[in-house]
């Protein structure tokens, strides 16, 4: 008996870091929403402006990283779901082998995309 309630609280771990991924992913993947809206939006502005000749100028970077941050936040989840059956898979097998390439696969995503989002903000001041 002892043994199943192990099962049971590792079986809801599992699901709560499964939904902690997915929070992040769906995180990200709101924020590229945002960003692809907002660079949108700054060219309609831009082009509002025109005949009062007042131009704002802007790079083409923002529509881009808001769709690296949308398919990243796609990849995280997927990753984060064939993770969450594979550590099911192991708790059904009673082997307790901790996972760390998805986190490092995250970590190494989200500090490229940040190191390019602080490039390209620090250039536009």
């Amino acid at each position: 008996m002892t043994n199943e309630k192990n099962n049971t609280s590792d079986h809801l771990a599992n699901e709560r870091t499964f939904l902690a991924w997915l929070r992040t992913s769906v995180a990200l993947m709101g924020f590229g929403f945002i960003l692809v809206k907002f660079s949108l939006f700054l060219k309609q502005i831009a082009l509002l402006n025109t005949a009062q000749h007042l131009v704002h100028y802007q790079k083409e970077y923002s529509g881009v990283t808001g769709l690296v941050l949308v398919a990243a936040g796609v990849i995280i989840l997927l990753l984060s779901y064939l993770n969450y059956r594979k550590t099911r898979k192991r708790i059904m097998e009673n082997v307790s082998v901790g996972n760390n390439s998805l986190i490092l696969i995250v970590t190494v995503l989200i500090m490229s995309i940040s190191i390019f989002l602080i490039g390209y903000l620090f250039s536009s001041l």
